[in-house]
């Protein structure tokens, strides 16, 4: 199944212009992440900066569901790992990002995912250590095994939304063995006029079906009528009228008046 070069910006540049507005059109708090990958790494040196609608203020920190600290500054160099989230004044609180430090981590970029982008899934050992053998995952199914290489690119649709993992074999000076890094949720959008062309075609075919089934009685009716006789053919007479008259002393005939339709 054939994902990191979409058809947009790099993941640095698409992450550091991003502010999504909320349902209702307000502004929210996004945590950016850099290198911009889910799951992020410990030893990546990871940076997180909190944006939002307030320009002022400090920001506040939180690790693990617990208020952690306040910075003048919206910029924070991770050092431990845990799920971090901030909170900037009137814009509310930010999602999470996990920062992991785990023998084994499934990455895929932070961005969003639109239906016909390539991009990579990377499997990466404990400090980019040796790793063979990687297999990688969609809802515990296998989808590939590289006995050479970390990476697979693929190209998801609508239905390849899920969870996806690696596994591999690992040694070192003091163990060998198989590890399963922890499940990533991928979300694959439709694309904005991939979504409107399809909303309008829903809406023609309503519209459709939505006539026919008011026009009912007129096709009964159509149904229902005789057929209209045929037109003569050229030199043909028609009869149209036969009148009976009566003659003094005489058995009454029938006299026929001619309507010559030619």
């Amino acid at each position: 199944m054939p994902w990191p070069n979409p058809a947009v910006l790099s993941p640095t540049l698409a992450l550091a212009g991003w502010c999504p507005l909320s349902p209702t059109g307000a502004r929210t708090t996004q945590l950016l992440v850099e290198p911009p990958w889910r799951l992020a790494v410990l030893w990546d040196r990871v940076t997180l900066t909190c944006q939002g609608s307030g320009n002022t203020g400090v920001t506040t920190w939180y690790k693990d569901g617990q208020r952690w600290r306040q910075e003048g500054h919206n910029r924070l160099t991770v050092p431990e790992k845990g799920n971090y989230t901030c909170e900037r004044p009137g814009s509310g609180l930010s999602p999470p990002v996990t920062v992991l430090d785990a023998p084994l981590v499934l990455q895929v970029p932070a961005q969003a995912l639109l239906e016909g982008d390539t991009v990579t899934l990377r499997c990466r050992r404990w400090r980019d250590n040796p790793v063979s053998s990687v297999s990688f995952y969609h809802e515990e199914k296998k989808l590939q095994e590289l006995r050479d290489g970390t990476e697979l690119s693929l190209s998801p649709q609508l239905q390849h939304s899920g969870r996806y993992g690696c596994r591999g074999w690992v040694k070192s000076t003091v163990s060998r063995g198989w590890e399963k890094s922890e499940s990533v949720t991928v979300t694959v959008r439709v694309a904005a006029g991939v979504g409107g062309a399809l909303l309008f075609l829903l809406l023609l075919v309503g519209v459709i079906v939505a006539w026919h089934q008011g026009h009912p009685a007129r096709k009964q009716q159509e149904r229902a009528s005789p057929d209209a006789p045929a037109p003569p053919e050229e030199g043909e007479v028609l009869y149209t009228h036969v009148v009976v008259t009566k003659r003094a002393g005489a058995s009454p005939r029938a006299t026929t008046l001619q309507d010559p339709q030619l």
